[in-house]
Order: structure tokens, then C-alpha cells, then sequence
């Protein structure tokens, strides 16, 4: 049975360091106490990397972007949920946008060229206060490949 060695510091985890932030648009930023319990889901697509196969073994080929998607849990309590609401019936297209996770070990993730892809209201039932927005862009990587 494995043990965890007692040298090592496991860490912390601060959920209200979690933030989404929109250079383009400020109005837009998300921070703790705009989430609800559920705050903010990053999650990327794709291979990073492509391995082509050949006679005797593989060819690596590696991608200069990455899908990103992350998902807002907002609280319809709040006004900047209603404010996500009404660019999106404007103007979808965001550009760049900053992900922070919940601890300071994990670096921000830069997603470029993204947009609103989905808004959902939730239950109006008077138990659910979320709105969860769901932004879909790029996030660059293997950033050697402009250096070769």
C-alpha cells in the first residue's frame, strides 16, 4: 500500500481564487462571489499532440493550439448574470479570456479567440440559482514550435 510521504506539503485548495477574467470587456469578470457553489469547470479538447503512424514506428507532430471550454455556474441572484445574458443577445465573440483556477500552484490559462457558445437560465422554481454560461475558444500551446 502506497504512502503519502510526510515531506511533501499536499496543499491547498482557496475556491475563491477561481476567477474568469475578459480583458476585452471588464464589465464581464467573474470572481467568487458572482459563482455559485459550483464556480468554474476548464476543460480542453483535443490531442496536444499528433502521432502518425509509419513502417516502424510514429511520426510526432505536435499542435499549436488546444480547444478550451470552460462552464460559469453564475448566480441568478446576482446582476452579471443578467449582464452575460445581454451580450450574448449582442455580440457573442469575446477574444481572449483569463481562467484561474482555485490555488495559486496551477498557472492561468489564456484562452484566445473565444466566444459564448451557451447560456442556460436553469429552473425558475425558487431552488436553483444558477446560470451556467459556457465559453468555447482556443488555448495556444507547444509554444517551442514558433522558435524552431
Amino acid at each position: 500500500m502506497a504512502t503519502q510521504n510526510p515531506q511533501i506539503a499536499q496543499g491547498v485548495l482557496n475556491r475563491v481564487l477561481t476567477a474568469v477574467i475578459i480583458p476585452g470587456n471588464t464589465a464581464l469578470n467573474v470572481t467568487a462571489p458572482y459563482m455559485a457553489k459550483g464556480f468554474a469547470r476548464l476543460e480542453f479538447s483535443g490531442d496536444w499532440t499528433g502521432q502518425v503512424g509509419t513502417g516502424t514506428g510514429i511520426v510526432n507532430s505536435p499542435e499549436p493550439y488546444v480547444m478550451a471550454r470552460v462552464t460559469m455556474n453564475l448566480l441568478r441572484t446576482q446582476a452579471l448574470s443578467a449582464s452575460w445574458v445581454t451580450q450574448g443577445q449582442t455580440a457573442t465573440y469575446l477574444g481572449q479570456v483569463n481562467v484561474h483556477s482555485d490555488t495559486s500552484t496551477f498557472p492561468v490559462s489564456t484562452m484566445t479567440d473565444t466566444s459564448i457558445v451557451s447560456v442556460d437560465p436553469g429552473a425558475f422554481d425558487g431552488t436553483d440559482p444558477v446560470v451556467r454560461v459556457v465559453l468555447s475558444g482556443s488555448m495556444p500551446i507547444n509554444a517551442s514550435l514558433w522558435s524552431a
